[in-house]
């Protein structure tokens, strides 16, 4: 498996990836089609695959924002199939190394409270609770648990 930087050709299997996730942000086309524009909020989005596997392929991938100095994880999917082997945790160490490249103070990021398995993978990635954001998500409105990681 290999962690690689986001092209246009993954955008489908991206949103198709997203879709299948109900924790996943849920997000417009047009605001992935955004994350190759030069215009707008400096962003990375990483994608796990499999060496000469079509994009469609994809087993996950993140997208962050960077608002200096610090980085805002803003979406993490990994396929239902492909989940429990470490993808996401390979997927936040790149976010992570990339962060340190620009010389950032943190990670930080929220999640729904119910997002039980979120929670375990942060905290195994060194993250710690920083915050709550009350009735935050909707559709069912729920709490967010805020999570910043110092580098």
């Amino acid at each position: 498996m290999t962690i690689r930087p986001a092209t246009p050709d993954d955008l489908d299997s991206m949103m198709a990836l997203a879709r299948e996730s109900t924790s996943a942000a849920q997000w417009a086309e047009q605001e992935y089609r955004n994350l190759f524009s030069t215009q707008g909020p400096h962003r990375i989005a990483l994608v796990a695959d499999r060496p000469q596997s079509p994009p469609s392929a994809l087993l996950g991938f993140l997208v962050a924002r960077h608002v200096a100095p610090e980085w805002e994880l803003e979406n993490i999917v990994v396929a239902a199939t492909a989940r429990r082997h470490g993808i996401g945790n390979q997927l936040l160490r790149a976010l992570v190394a990339a962060a340190r490249e620009t010389n950032s103070e943190s990670v930080f990021l929220e999640v729904r409270e119910s997002n039980v398995p979120a929670h375990a993978l942060y905290e195994k990635s060194g993250f710690q609770r920083s915050g709550r954001r009350k009735s935050y998500y909707s559709n069912p409105v729920e709490d967010a648990i805020l999570y910043r990681l110092p580098l």
